[in-house]
């Protein structure tokens, strides 16, 4: 059997393509995962709640071409995605404790078990890894237990992140096979390791304190997680998108004067608002000792104002095995925007985190892969 359709990655934009596609225009579709089950990276997003978009989506928290993101959300936006759901008996609410804006499922499993459900008449080629993918006449696919015919290919296998759910660099394999520009890769939403000079960090492991970072001219709140590698937790993440080298900065005081603190007569650990462990190991790291604040000189006055821009150069990242996601990807300029196809190849398309377009974390990801899914699917069923 030659398919009409066949979608790598059983994913969020996969499935969510796969549901959309008008069943009476393609009688037959298929969709192929390396994993045992379908929707892996669904399940243990967001605590296996899943952050599926956030109330506050707009271009400004994706990394990418502006303009395309900004006719994304247009074409289908975070209202359109909640309606969506609402339609299929799935109901997100907002909880703003992880990240503000996030709308979370009841579980992760309803959001799989509404694309089941929606899927019924598409084959799933599961536990079946796609090794390569030719094209004479129609398409060839490759996969360790067989070779799968069809004359559309759309790609939306992910990116390197989560290996552990069989994560692979099939999409970009299959991409640059047909021509494309594969940016600079690199792990995202994920903490950071620790110079020599930040080694204290790890001595406060599992500590979370509000705070704002700073880094390429952008601000996030949030709260920031001590760990025993360095440092993590959602503001962490998120300005590990936007990092690549040299220093980002923490202002560990947000939405207070530190001149306030200054003007105490107690120890520095009292007039301080931290927990005991962090100001002990913050005033180590400068060679203060906890006396009253009364008592200290200028000069150490002027250490102690380091708590509203502190500075550090991470060393690196946790690498691929604790990141959300991959930053970089198949340059969207030779893909056409109104459908998702390769300006390469006739009929080969790619949706999702392989393409080069991330969001923060909070529900922009998902809110993203489901809109090129949309615009897809929308194009396939007209033309």
């Amino acid at each position: 059997m030659i398919y009409d359709i066949a979608i790598i990655g059983a994913g969020a934009s996969g499935l969510m393509l796969a549901s959309k596609l008008d069943k009476r225009k393609f009688k037959n579709i298929c969709i192929i995962d390396a994993n045992p089950k379908v929707g892996s990276k669904i399940k243990v997003s967001g605590g296996a709640k899943c952050n599926i978009t956030n109330e506050l989506v707009t271009y400004k928290n994706y990394l990418g071409d502006e303009n395309l993101v900004k006719e994304l959300l247009k074409r289908f936006s975070k209202d359109d995605l909640l309606d969506f759901l609402a339609k299929n008996e799935v109901f997100p609410k907002i909880n703003p404790k992880i990240v503000k804006g996030t709308y979370f499922c009841k579980s992760s499993q309803d959001v799989i078990d509404m694309f089941l459900k929606l899927t019924t008449h598409v084959k799933k080629f599961l536990n079946t890894k796609v090794l390569d993918v030719d094209f004479h006449n129609h398409y060839k696919i490759k996969t360790d237990k067989n070779i799968i015919e069809a004359k559309k290919v759309v790609v939306s296998s992910g990116g390197l992140s989560y290996p552990v759910l069989n994560a692979s660099s099939i999409a970009y394999d299959i991409a640059k096979k047909f021509g494309h520009t594969i940016s600079k890769l690199d792990p995202a939403l994920v903490g950071f390791t620790v110079q020599k000079e930040q080694f204290w960090f790890k001595n406060l492991s599992g500590i979370s304190l509000l705070v704002h970072t700073f880094v390429d001219n952008k601000r996030f709140e949030g709260s920031f997680l001590f760990a025993h590698k360095g440092c993590s937790g959602p503001v962490t993440l998120t300005t590990s998108l936007y990092w690549n080298k040299g220093k980002i900065a923490i202002d560990f005081l947000p939405n207070k004067k530190i001149e306030s603190f200054l003007r105490s007569n107690k120890k520095i650990s009292a007039a301080f608002p931290f927990p005991k462990r962090f100001t002990e190991e913050f005033l180590k790291s400068i060679d203060l000792k906890d006396i009253a604040v009364s008592q200290l000189s200028e000069q150490e006055k002027e250490k102690l104002k380091v708590l509203k821009y502190y500075e550090f150069s991470p060393a690196g990242n946790f690498g691929y095995t604790k990141a959300e996601v991959t930053k970089g990807g198949i340059s969207t300029d030779e893909i056409n925007h109104k459908s998702f196809e390769s300006l390469k190849q006739k009929d080969l398309y790619f949706i999702g985190e392989c393409l080069d377009i991330t969001g923060e974390l909070g529900g922009f990801n998902f809110q993203i892969y489901f809109s090129q899914s949309t615009v897809c699917a929308e194009y396939l069923n007209k033309n």
